[in-house]
């Protein structure tokens, strides 16, 4: 399931957030991939530590928790420290890849990788090119958001960032590992809650609701890993 999250930074975050990144120590991308990403990762991110990362990962955390949507479509179990890249000049792109299953925090804690998340930080007029391209059953999906928005996809899937060729792509990114490892569970789930939702704001607290309200209750309830 690909799903974009609207406004999971406010206007204001995002200002805080290109604000950080001015005169940011930006290091070379292929740091943090894997053997096989590292032979097409073309691109720069910011250090673990530096000062700038912390302060951006606080504000998209922040965004996380409050949330409903981010929080009804990814389950989240663990979330890996978000981390922010830039894209442009002299490292333009990231070739088709598939992520590791498996993410190690700084404090060595395991993250599998069931759900991935971009969050744009520079608006589409800002640059040319750096499309996240993400491959699924009828061929690859391109997106490229304003600024604040953000889009969900399975970890499993194959995907690129294609080669920006004017001015500068920013986002931070990170992996989820949901309570709902099965990415058709977890669409099945989501798209009863989004059901449930339209059916109470258009018939109020129903018995139908109500009943299907447990059903979504015990089919996480059979599907979840706490």
């Amino acid at each position: 399931m690909l799903l974009q999250i609207p406004d999971l930074l406010s206007a204001d975050e995002v200002r805080q957030a290109r604000q950080l990144l001015e005169g940011a120590p930006w290091a070379d991308g292929r740091d943090s991939a894997g053997p096989q990403a590292a032979t097409v990762k073309n691109n720069q991110q910011l250090p673990h530590d530096a000062p700038a990362a912390r302060a951006i990962r606080s504000l998209v955390l922040a965004g996380v928790e409050r949330n409903p949507l981010f929080l009804t479509a990814a389950l989240p179990k663990k979330i890996f420290t978000p981390r922010i890249n830039r894209y442009g000049g002299d490292t333009p792109f990231y070739g088709a890849h598939v992520d590791n299953a498996i993410r190690f925090t700084a404090d060595g804690e395991r993250v599998r990788t069931d759900v991935s998340c971009t969050v744009f930080l520079s608006d589409p007029d800002e640059y040319d090119g750096g499309e996240l391209q993400v491959q699924d059953t009828y061929g690859p999906r391109g997106v490229k958001l304003p600024a604040g928005h953000a889009v969900l996809y399975p970890g499993t899937s194959i995907h690129q960032v294609t080669p920006v060729t004017r001015g500068h792509r920013l986002a931070c990114f990170f992996w989820i590992e949901s309570m709902v490892s099965s990415d058709e569970q977890r669409r099945l789930l989501f798209e009863l809650d989004m059901s449930l939702m339209r059916l109470r704001e258009g018939h109020g607290e129903t018995d139908e609701a109500v009943s299907l309200t447990g059903t979504y209750h015990n089919l996480l309830r059979m599907w979840a890993d706490t």
